[in-house]
């Protein structure tokens, strides 16, 4: 996934297996998902589609004894392929982690005066360009819709390199949905139209593995999942320090998540919640005792607005209010879950770990200005509260602002250009250090469909 610190055990076949099974006895209606680019054309990779509804025999009135009954009216097999591809070009007037060349977030900047070398580098990539497939199946108890969905941005192991990184694996069957895609604790509608890849730091954006039921579908939506666990720590300045070589993560739950979700035309409401258990073991046998626990919670409430000021142009506010203890890992652009902070007053236990509070907001809004030209402005922030054992340098709080004006010539193609700024404040020695971008890019989408009636 996109965090490169994430801890997590092997559940996905468990989810998986589970969700296969739910999926059994689901019922045939579909939702429409949201959609937004980026992320891709959909938010779930959904497509909205309907099984048609079951249609009665016609009865023959010259013979009574004649019953009409009711089949269901299964659609053909289609089969939907998409992609683009896209150049990004532009100039970094100050420095970051150059596995992070080509996007802007605030937790790669700086910690220290000229960590990453001088100001001022040239980038350019192909890393966003995409590529998907999905798939409709018509069955007696509705159409079953899987997709599978690349990009070539290398992350974790891969992190600075051009390398194919799945982003969805996921399949659905009338309300019930099992595979990878976006946890149910994110609104995929927030993330702005903007051409800069990773995104608003202050917004909840993760692909998990999940197993997920929807019992509500439509313009009132109701989502529940359970997600793959997993959260990371921070030793802090003790991090040196023997005693904490041989803490060991785990994660005996899954992490529950769901969210509520209200539509219509003048855009939608959303509020979404997660709970986790955190836990580490000290297996070093000496004085000490550092197991511990930490609850995770979290609540996001999003929205979109939809404005009209001509039959050719329009706006969407996009915002989101985040806050939660030890959600990191599910936000955007944030560090650990989990702090050391001093118990000095506990010979056997004299530090402890915390899970870290965290805050997030978003604010963009998209403007079709016509058919042919978009922009987009915003800024977003997220606010960590620190431990007393964190080093001075750790990351506190960030800031990220872009604006936009792009061209579409046609619907699968556009140019433009964007700038970005952003900045990274420090736990408590004072130092601070920001960026300013200007960006280039270029996208040709592409998307065709095979079979079906």
């Amino acid at each position: 996934m996109k965090r490169s610190h994430r801890l997590s055990p092997g559940l996905s076949g468990t989810i998986v297996a589970l969700g296969a099974a739910l999926a059994l006895i689901g019922t045939p209606s579909w939702a429409a998902a949201q959609s937004n680019d980026p992320p891709p054309a959909t938010a779930t990779g959904a497509v909205t589609t309907s099984a048609p509804a079951p249609a009665p025999d016609a009865a023959d009135p010259a013979d009574p004894q004649k019953t009409t009954t009711t089949v269901n009216a299964i659609s053909a097999p289609r089969l939907e392929i998409y992609g683009s591809a896209m150049l990004d070009m532009g100039f970094q007037a100050n420095q970051n982690d150059p596995n992070w060349f080509d996007v802007l977030r605030p937790t790669k900047l700086p910690a220290f005066d000229k960590q990453f070398g001088e100001d001022g580098r040239f980038f350019s990539g192909v890393r966003q360009s995409r590529f998907g497939v999905r798939a409709f199946v018509g069955t007696p108890i509705g159409e079953l819709k899987t997709v599978f969905e690349y990009e070539l941005f290398g992350t974790g192991v891969d992190a600075g390199q051009t390398t194919f990184r799945l982003r969805h694996a996921y399949g659905e069957l009338g309300h019930f949905g099992a595979g990878q895609t976006w946890s149910p604790f994110m609104d995929p509608d927030v993330f702005p139209n903007s051409v800069e890849y990773w995104g608003p730091n202050g917004m909840v954006f993760f692909r998990n593995v999940q197993a997920r039921w929807m019992p509500l579908m439509g313009q009132t939506a109701v989502t529940l999942a359970v997600e793959r666990p997993g959260a990371s720590g921070d030793a802090g300045i003790y991090a040196d320090r023997i005693e904490l070589q041989n803490i060991k993560p785990r994660f005996p739950l899954p992490d529950f998540s769901g969210n509520i979700r209200e539509s219509g035309d003048w855009g939608h409401v959303q509020v979404a919640g997660i709970v986790r258990e955190i836990k580490w073991d000290d297996t070093l046998k000496d004085q000490f005792d550092l197991s511990g626990s930490a609850t995770g919670w979290g609540i996001n409430v999003s929205a979109n607005y939809k404005t009209k000021f001509s039959d050719e142009s329009s706006g969407v506010l996009r915002a989101s209010y985040v806050y939660g203890h030890g959600i990191e890992n599910y936000m955007n652009d944030a560090p650990v879950d989990v702090g050391i902070q001093n118990n000095l007053g506990n010979a056997v236990r004299p530090i402890e770990g915390k899970a870290l509070p965290v805050t997030g907001i978003v604010a963009f809004y998209d403007v079709n200005w016509n058919p042919k030209y978009t922009s987009t402005i915003g800024y977003s922030m997220v606010n960590i509260d620190n431990t007393d054992a964190q080093v001075p340098s750790e990351y506190h709080r960030g800031h990220y602002f872009l604006a936009n004006l792009l061209y579409h010539p046609l619907p699968d193609l556009f140019a433009g250009g964007e700038i970005q700024w952003g900045k990274r404040e420090n736990n408590s020695d004072g130092f601070t250090s920001d960026d300013f971008r200007i960006q280039f890019s270029v996208k040709y989408s592409f998307k065709f469909t095979v079979g079906g009636q």
